[in-house]
């Protein structure tokens, strides 16, 4: 298959000027009153003046839990503890009650028991939780960070950062970070997770106890069973105070989610899957905004899948073995899909649709190589490089499915085309900056990378995206 793009060769000369045309109908873009406009996820944590700083040991960390009050420090020493339990914290917005370990150096480590979570959350909000390593150790029953079920308060305004999870890999069931209750308002970033049987689960398998509002960036989940990440379908939401009602959006941004090759007993399961929201009421206009992933190696499953309403622009995925990006019904109908600047490496099935959106769909300026780059999808593969696998090294540095050896960055001209018309996305975020986070500048090239030569970024690696 040779590459796809009209107008491509054309396009590079008079690139500059409609450059110009673009940028001012991204001014006045057309429809987009059409779409909530959703805002940067807020950093509710933040404060001028914090609370107290109580210094815990293995020892005095129970006692000294109870104490805590909104915008107070439990500053855990190095060394072992047995399983934390968070029940009935309730810090402020502004005024969050932190409990961390050191960042650098010997490190606070939670260890799990058998039958029971390694770090349980319930009845709590406003709570942080930094820079702890919480390892279950195979026990079966043993999730890494779990709010589970409960009858009292809800539990929303949580931050995961700076966690290392481990040993949460007893079974596929087995979940590393999981949520089995209403959630909103919640941040997980900077974690790494290795060898779980699911990295992230978000939701409960019937569709109850959503998962909203939440912001997931630069994380890094390797080698799970199952999924790296699933954020379960949401039937009709509960009412429950404080919690949102108008249009939302769950970001999922800078994350690495890598498979590897071991057997999953209890079916094979794509890196990243995201489910639907209710068909009416509060969520009906929620938003995945899914970019600046590295989604990597899955030998018999999609990279990616996903229904309901979604962004999904300036990821990077390669070497899936079912296909690398399904947008489709599932539990509930694919609504919305915008798929833009994707760079895709893999050698049978690009990016594929098995369902139709309903409101919107845009297939617009993805890099795609695989044998099959482009199925099932109603927008013309016009303004997108549709290309096998072959043919790569016309147009990126390194192509592999190698880590270590893949470089994706742009060789030179052959993957600019006419400047794309970004309008219809002003109001998703960071719709005009790459996966290097850098302006798409003129708007002229395709993938996920705008520039071409040495890439100045962050090299794909089963690391944290930027280390």
């Amino acid at each position: 298959m040779r590459a796809i793009e009209t107008g491509h060769k054309a396009g590079r000369h008079w690139c500059a000027f409609l450059a110009i045309v673009a940028a001012v109908a991204t001014l006045c873009p057309a429809g987009a009153a059409e779409q909530p406009a959703y805002a940067e996820p807020r950093d509710f944590c933040s404060a001028a003046v914090r609370g107290r700083v109580l210094h815990a040991t293995p020892a005095s960390y129970r006692d000294l839990l109870v104490s805590l009050r909104p915008g107070d420090m439990l500053d855990l020493a190095p060394g072992h503890y047995d399983r934390l339990t968070l029940t009935n914290l309730r810090g402020a917005p502004g005024r969050c009650i932190i409990i961390a370990g050191p960042k650098r150096g010997r490190r606070t480590i939670i260890d799990g028991s058998f039958g029971r979570n390694t770090v349980e959350i319930a009845d709590s909000s406003y709570l942080a939780i930094h820079d702890l390593v919480i390892d279950s150790h195979g026990y079966l029953g043993a999730d890494g960070i779990k709010a589970g079920q409960s009858a009292g308060e809800p539990t929303h305004h949580i931050v995961l950062e700076g966690n290392t999870i481990l040993g949460a890999g007893a079974t596929q069931q087995t979940d590393g970070l999981s949520t089995k209750t209403p959630t909103w308002d919640w941040i997980i970033r900077g974690n790494t997770i290795i060898g779980a049987g699911t990295g992230i689960y978000l939701g409960n398998s019937d569709g109850s106890d959503p998962f909203i509002a939440g912001l997931i960036e630069g994380n890094l989940v390797i080698d799970p069973i199952g999924y790296a990440m699933e954020i379960k379908f949401q039937i009709s939401r509960p009412r429950l105070p404080g919690m949102p009602e108008g249009p939302q959006t769950t970001v999922i941004r800078n994350n690495v989610f890598i498979k590897n090759g071991r057997a999953s007993p209890d079916g094979d399961r794509p890196n990243l899957l995201v489910g639907g929201f209710p068909d009416a009421g509060p969520g009906a206009q929620d938003l995945y905004q899914i970019y600046g992933n590295f989604l990597a190696r899955n030998p018999r499953e999609a990279l990616f899948q996903g229904s309901g309403r979604i962004s999904f622009h300036d990821n990077i995925l390669v070497d899936g073995g079912a296909a690398a990006a399904v947008f489709r019904d599932h539990d509930l109908p694919l609504k919305l899909a915008h798929v833009y600047n994707n760079t895709v490496f893999t050698a049978r099935l690009g990016i594929v649709f098995g369902s139709r959106a309903r409101e919107s769909e845009v297939v617009l300026g993805n890099l795609v190589f695989a044998e099959t780059p482009l199925l099932g999808a109603a927008s013309p593969p016009e303004s997108n490089i549709l290309a096998r696998p072959t043919a790569a090294r016309r147009f990126v540095n390194a192509p592999s499915a190698r880590l270590g050896e893949m470089d994706f960055f742009p060789r030179g001209a052959a993957v600019r085309g006419r400047p794309l018309d970004l309008s219809p996305f002003a109001g998703e975020l960071d719709f005009d900056r790459d996966f290097n986070g850098t302006s798409k500048g003129d708007r002229c090239f395709r993938g996920a990378y705008a520039g071409a030569g040495s890439n100045p970024g962050w090299r794909l690696a089963a690391t944290l995206k930027g280390r």
